[in-house]
């Protein structure tokens, strides 16, 4: 386990996968009716777990500061980490190498470009760390593994155990999240626990969810605002993994269960589990992004988008950030940017009010 160090912040590192413990757990607890799942979910809980015993605190260097020389050239490498639980792998496709006959291969591939196309493009970012770090993805980790994570250096990729999920390269949504969890790791830093968690999640949705639409040139209403779409198989009643647009409605099935997800302050779950509900009450920022987007129109990557990249990349921004703080700095990036009395103001404040972080 010693290439498994896994982070998600500097200050609070912790395992930052993309399917939430409960909904493994939910699986595992499942034998009878799909045994292969079952038991691929059981054994990617304690792979997590023993990540979490064994990791070992990474610290990330400070953004660049002004007058610092930029890389801004994309620089890919996937590796085949062949159903081990070892990192990297194997490199098996570089910058600029031709398609492989591997799936699984070619879509981290692609998804590492599309990610570091959104940044570079919208926002004038190159790379997670602002610097043109070179990006990193290992497929084909684990035998049946039902995850994706960040490890802090890289993001990995499991296969999906065949009756739940599918190989999870297949969603771009999931590798722009995981991607994400390493631009927070280099800007606003937020612990892995309670509701500066659930932001860590969340501002990984958001991004996810932008790379998507960038890359397929989706208006904020030609979007599904999925997370996950296409990662189950056609054995379950669900859409994704989460719903921007509608917390709680991306699955229900029988054997998954209903989607938990509180889509504003009212229904906020107070618990001690996945890192204090981190997975769960995400979908409350989640919705408060899809309604200011939708108030916004247009390319939800442009003005929405923008705001929260100012947000999270203003210098001192609190690392245990709650709802309340991000909302209030979102409103003043806005301010910022378009002017006190501009319309994305008013529909970053509605759309805090709609979700009842804001009076």
């Amino acid at each position: 386990m010693e290439g498994c160090t896994v982070t998600c912040s500097a200050k609070s590192p912790k395992s930052c996968s993309i399917v939430p413990p409960y909904l493994l757990a939910r699986i595992a607890e499942n034998p009878d009716r799909l045994a292969a799942a079952a038991d691929a979910a059981r054994r990617t809980l304690l792979e997590q777990r023993a990540v979490e015993e064994n990791r070992k605190e990474r610290r990330t260097a400070p953004a660049p500061g002004p007058g610092t020389a930029l890389t801004p050239k994309l620089r890919r490498t996937v590796f085949d980490a062949g159903q081990k639980q070892e990192l990297p792998g194997v490199p098996v496709r570089t910058e600029g190498a031709p398609p492989t006959s591997d799936p699984a291969v070619d879509e981290a591939y692609d998804g590492l470009g599309a990610t570091y196309a959104l940044f570079s493009d919208a926002y004038g970012r190159s790379s997670v760390d602002g610097a043109g770090r070179p990006l990193h993805a290992t497929v084909h980790y684990g035998r049946d593994y039902d995850n994706a994570f960040w490890d802090g250096n890289q993001m990995v990729l499991g296969d999906g155990d065949g009756e739940v999920f599918q190989r999870f390269s297949k969603s771009l949504t999931v590798i722009g999240h995981e991607l994400t969890h390493g631009v927070i790791q280099y800007t606003a830093r937020l612990v892995y626990q309670d509701q500066a968690g659930a932001l860590n999640e969340s501002i990984s949705d958001v991004f996810g969810a932008l790379v998507e639409q960038k890359l397929l040139g989706q208006s904020v209403s030609e979007a599904s605002w999925l997370i996950g779409e296409g990662l189950f198989t056609a054995e379950v009643n669900g859409r994704g993994l989460r719903s921007m647009s509608a917390p709680g409605t991306a699955y229900d099935d029988d054997v998954l269960g209903k989607d938990p997800q509180p889509a504003d302050m009212s229904d906020y779950v107070q618990t001690s589990a996945d890192n204090g509900g981190v997975h769960l009450n995400s979908g409350i920022p989640n919705r408060a992004f899809y309604l200011a987007a939708s108030r916004l129109g247009g390319y939800a990557w442009e003005r929405a988008g923008q705001i929260w990249y100012d947000t999270i990349t203003e210098p001192n921004f609190p690392a245990d950030c709650t709802f309340s703080v991000f909302a209030a700095a979102t409103v003043t990036s806005a301010e910022k940017r378009y002017g006190a009395s501009g319309a994305e103001s008013s529909a970053v404040q509605a759309a805090w009010k709609e979700v009842n972080v804001m009076v």
